[in-house]
């Protein structure tokens, strides 16, 4: 399958490799395949969710654990049906950055935010995934160091 990007051009990814989101993204519902797609070399920090369905969607995720945090809530039975999960393993949780307005950030901002409260869940084996909306009551965000 053939992704446009307006970051990296054209690329052939696998039909193998696609991600598909059932019920879109929040906002982006017509949009429900994706690629992720990142710079060759070295180990990628934040990679590019590329729509395959409009070329001009697309957000830069990352693991929660790359910022430090570490994120834990409970799927609904429909959920993990819809994911096709059959172990908690299977599953990877990622957010969405992105930079922060130069005229919102101040002089601690790192200049990125990440969307906690509505993380990615893909199911790796699968390629299936949703945005998980929590509310706060249902969700345990503790920071743990880096050293």
């Amino acid at each position: 399958m053939q992704i446009k990007s307006p970051m990296f051009g054209s690329a052939e990814v696998p039909e193998d490799k696609v991600i598909e989101f059932p019920l879109g993204l929040p906002g982006f519902e017509e949009c429900r395949r994706f690629a992720l797609v990142h710079e060759e070399g070295g180990e990628p920090e934040v990679f590019l969710l590329q729509s395959a369905d409009d070329p001009a969607v697309a957000f830069s995720i990352t693991l929660p654990a790359r910022l430090g945090v570490n994120l834990e809530f409970q799927l609904s039975d429909e959920e993990v049906a819809l994911l096709k999960l059959a172990s908690p393993e299977q599953a990877a949780v990622a957010v969405i950055v992105r930079k922060e307005d130069a005229e919102a950030s101040g002089p601690a901002s790192t200049g990125l935010r990440a969307n906690f409260i509505a993380p990615l869940v893909i199911n790796v084996e699968a390629r299936v995934g949703l945005q998980k909306v929590i509310n706060r009551l249902g969700c345990e965000i503790t920071l743990r160091a880096q050293g």
